[in-house]
């Protein structure tokens, strides 16, 4: 079987939306020799991104979505545990959280499910999160973006009170720093002097990719 029938299968099996179809090609596309990179690369992410595509067109919802994500997860485990160890592929590490006295978890979930399945790794603090757990897990793990959440426009004061904590500590410049939640806007965003406003999962992938100078 060529590999370019494995690709087509690969991105067959998230535009369906098909979690089982996922691992079965990733399986037999590295049992036949296709390495975990080139199955991952001209298959499930051109798969997810066409996914992504249709979301954004409105001829899949979120539902479908999170079904393609979920797939995309399951594959990607196979293929990462098919690599030499040490060598399992991130496009980028990622921290966020729902920022303090906002407990909405929801949509922030999503954002982290779609870009784990997109290849980042992702730190998910959770909800309710103190703005020194942000920076200090950003520290820790050596983050290259920072995400934080607001469903309340009580709460949006702590995404600038993040900012202003990383420019206390010297170290604004070593991360993109992202928000998003219901009442934020690209002005807003642009207001507290975060590097980019995130609309939705797909937006959010999309939108980092571009901070990261990722194709």
């Amino acid at each position: 079987m060529a590999n370019e029938a494995f690709f087509t299968e690969a991105i067959d099996s998230l535009v369906n939306h098909d979690k089982d179809a996922a691992q079965d090609v990733a399986k037999r596309a590295i049992a036949a020799g296709v390495t975990p990179q080139d199955i991952m690369q001209n298959g499930f992410v051109v798969g997810i991104r066409r996914v992504g595509d249709q979301f954004d067109e409105g001829e899949v919802y979120l539902p479908e979505l999170m079904l393609a994500a979920a797939a995309m997860e399951a594959a990607m485990e196979i293929c990462n545990a098919a690599l030499p160890e040490g060598e399992s592929e991130t496009r980028g590490v990622v921290v966020m959280g729902t920022v303090e006295g906002d407990v909405h978890d929801i949509g922030k979930a999503i954002v982290c499910a779609y870009l784990r399945a997109n290849g980042y790794e992702v730190h998910d603090l959770g909800r309710d999160v103190p703005v020194d757990d942000f920076v200090d897990k950003a520290e820790e793990v050596n983050a290259d973006v920072i995400g934080a959440s607001a469903l309340l426009t009580a709460t949006m004061r702590k995404q600038a009170e993040i900012l202003a904590e990383l420019d206390d500590r010297g170290i604004r410049d070593k991360y993109k720093f992202v928000v998003g939640g219901a009442p934020c806007t690209p002005e807003y965003a642009d207001s507290i002097g975060a590097d980019t406003y995130a609309a939705d999962a797909n937006d959010g992938v999309r939108k980092i990719e571009k901070l990261l100078g990722i194709k």
